[in-house]
């Protein structure tokens, strides 16, 4: 017969066995904890700040410390919605602002705000709306290395004693109105328009420019060439006139062929054709007398009579 004290004894224990071995499981499971890297873990002992855990495995003592999320180290890149900002000038525009930031105490990040996230884009919104509302939109839309300067110059200072570091802020995009943009638009081709007709006017004016130098340059190398033409011309002549000038001295003509060369270059003023009209010379009758005279004086030498010539006066003018 089964001992039924016995029985219920046993089964006692190997409840109370299973009892305390999930026991054990359960408290080496609170008291283990892994964090991952780049991950730090704040750790409260009785609902107060105890340690910050450290990437790897850590111990806690279970029932006491209690471990809160994880809060991630990475730099973090936040893209806040478009918000609406007044220009000095009285103008909306929507700006979408990006900001890069990294959590550098996880202690601080967790206890001295509620929710860094919310804070930030709030903050970036207030400062933006600060730094261009003393700029136009002119200057906003082309300022923006110094917007991004000073924004992030003020959201560093303030978020340091969150345990955040601001590394960057950018403007994505800013949108002026759309009567705005149509005006910019109608401008700036406006604006291509007049440097499309200067950038044509400059071109005709240097290729007249360069035209009328050309011709001028073309002018003073002609006339150089006409000049030195008629230096060589000169000298050529000057030359011959030199060289018929001396054979004559050498040869030493006398006053009767020099008569004769005056009648054989006189009928070469007749040559040309448009010669309606020629004068003779007065000069004329002299050689005709002179070189009768020689041919006189010849035959009278040689001891026969001389020939009787008519040596009437010329006619001073012939047509």
């Amino acid at each position: 017969m089964v001992d039924v004290g016995a029985f219920v004894g046993q089964i006692f224990v190997i409840v109370l066995l299973v009892v305390i071995a999930i026991f054990v499981i359960v408290v080496l499971f609170r008291s283990i904890r892994i964090i991952p890297q780049a991950y730090s873990g704040v750790v409260e002992r009785l609902g107060r700040y105890q340690r910050t855990l450290s990437p790897g495995l850590n111990l806690l003592v279970p029932f006491i410390d209690r471990l809160r999320p994880l809060v991630d180290m990475r730099e973090q890149v936040v893209s806040f919605p478009p918000q609406p900002v007044i220009t000095e000038d009285n103008l909306v525009v929507s700006i979408d602002t990006v900001v890069y930031f990294q959590v550098t105490d996880a202690r601080a990040a967790t206890y001295e705000i509620a929710n860094y996230l919310s804070a930030v884009e709030q903050l970036t919104t207030t400062t933006l709306r600060n730094v261009v509302g003393g700029l136009n939109l002119e200057e906003a839309l082309t300022s923006r290395d110094n917007i991004n300067g000073q924004l992030r110059v003020v959201l560093d200072e303030a978020t340091g004693k969150w345990g955040l570091r601001v590394s960057r802020v950018e403007l994505k995009a800013i949108d002026p109105p759309h009567s705005i943009q149509d005006s910019m638009e109608k401008q700036m081709r406006a604006e291509r328009d007049r440097r499309a007709a200067i950038l044509t006017a400059e071109g005709s004016k240097q290729s007249q420019i360069l035209e009328a130098e050309g011709r001028r340059q073309a002018e003073i190398l002609k006339a150089e060439g006409d000049k030195q033409a008629a230096i060589l011309r000169a000298e050529g002549e000057a030359a011959a006139i030199e060289n018929v000038f001396s054979a004559i001295h050498a040869g030493r003509p006398d006053d009767k062929l020099l008569a004769y060369q005056y009648l054989q270059t006189l009928p070469k003023i007749s040559d040309s054709s448009s010669s309606k009209l020629w004068i003779i010379p007065s000069e004329f009758t002299e050689a005709m007398k002179g070189l009768g005279s020689a041919f006189a004086a010849r035959t009278d030498a040689g001891g026969a009579p001389a020939s009787t010539a008519t040596t009437g006066a010329p006619p001073t003018e012939h047509s």
